[in-house]
This record gives C-alpha cells, structure tokens and sequence, in this order.
C-alpha cells in the first residue's frame, strides 16, 4: 500500500508554492497528531518532497517512527514563480488569480496543467512505492485524485479535502486512493 500526507501547517499569510517556510506550532502539533494512525501502516520508508514544510514534517515522522527519508524534488508543490514566499495581498497586485485557468501560468513558475502533467508523467513510478509514506503538498495528492479517478481537472483545491496533516492511502492494483485520516 501507498500513502500520502500532506505537510503540517506554514504560514499561510504567505503564498507557498515553492516557498521555504517552517512549519508553524500548529503544524508541527498536527504531524505529531497523525503519529498513532502512521504508527498502525506497514511503512519501510519516506519519500518527501525537498521544500522545507514537507522535509520538516517528514524528520518528524521518520524520527519517531525510525524510518529512512529519501527527499524527491518531483513532489514539490506547484511552482508559483515570482510570487512564491511574498504576502498573498502582495502576490495577489501582481499576479492575480480570481480568474485563473488550468492553463494560466504564474511568471516563472508552472500552470496547474503542468502539475498535472509532472505527476501524470510520474505516475508508473508513484504507484510502484509500495510501503512508502509520501509527505507532499495538497497539490499533489489532489493530482492522483483527479488521474485516479479519471476526473477533468479543475481549480477547485478543496474539493478532495486534503487538509493539513491528512493521510490518504493508495490502493495501487485498483487505482483507489482514500482520506484514511
């Protein structure tokens, strides 16, 4: 089996993409709420993406958990270009994003078709981990969702409701994925 979790809570003042903001109190207390759940799967392994909310809440995991950690700069959240890190008032004057396609892409960074494609493109390799926790990004896991279930892909980010710090797991011979916390 497969599973993925999306990082703990950053700052959210602040637009994430590919930003290297910490974890904030919170979202280190959310990882460590997960712990018991990740305790209960057969897990062999952590992949994470490289940015800094992902890498923390993976060494929180690994640590207690007594698991290897391999960084994979393929489960990086959306590239977000010349807004990454800056306040979101900010980010929103010069690129703004009421009226964002699937195909808009922010200046120097990536449309949300082109996260699509990465994980797309990814996908035989994904599935293949098996025993393996992913700590990645809504992004990402809201990706499989969309190519699992054979569903048109959206701007709707909410729509699978993959919070901070919940785990969905991956039946990879059926191609399900599910929130199992």
């Amino acid at each position: 089996m497969l599973y993925l979790m999306r990082h703990g809570l950053d700052d959210e003042r602040y637009v994430g993409g590919w930003s290297e903001a910490s974890l904030t109190d919170i979202g280190k207390s959310q990882v460590r709420g997960s712990l018991t759940k990740l305790e209960t799967l057969k897990l062999k392994q952590i992949v994470s993406s490289d940015i800094k909310r992902s890498s923390e809440t993976a060494r929180i995991i690994g640590g207690y958990l007594n698991l290897p950690i391999t960084f994979d700069k393929r489960f990086r959240e959306l590239n977000k270009g010349i807004v990454t890190g800056l306040p979101k008032e900010t980010a929103e004057r010069l690129f703004p994003t009421k009226n964002l396609t699937i195909a808009d892409r922010y200046p120097n960074g990536e449309s949300m078709l082109d996260l699509y494609y990465r994980i797309r493109d990814n996908l035989n390799v994904i599935m293949a981990m098996d025993d393996t926790l992913i700590v990645t990004h809504r992004g990402i896991i809201n990706m499989l969702y969309y190519l699992l279930n054979d569903i048109p892909l959206d701007m709707h980010k909410e729509r699978f409701n993959v919070i901070h710090a919940s785990i969905h797991e991956v039946n990879a011979k059926e191609k399900i994925i599910r929130r199992v916390y």
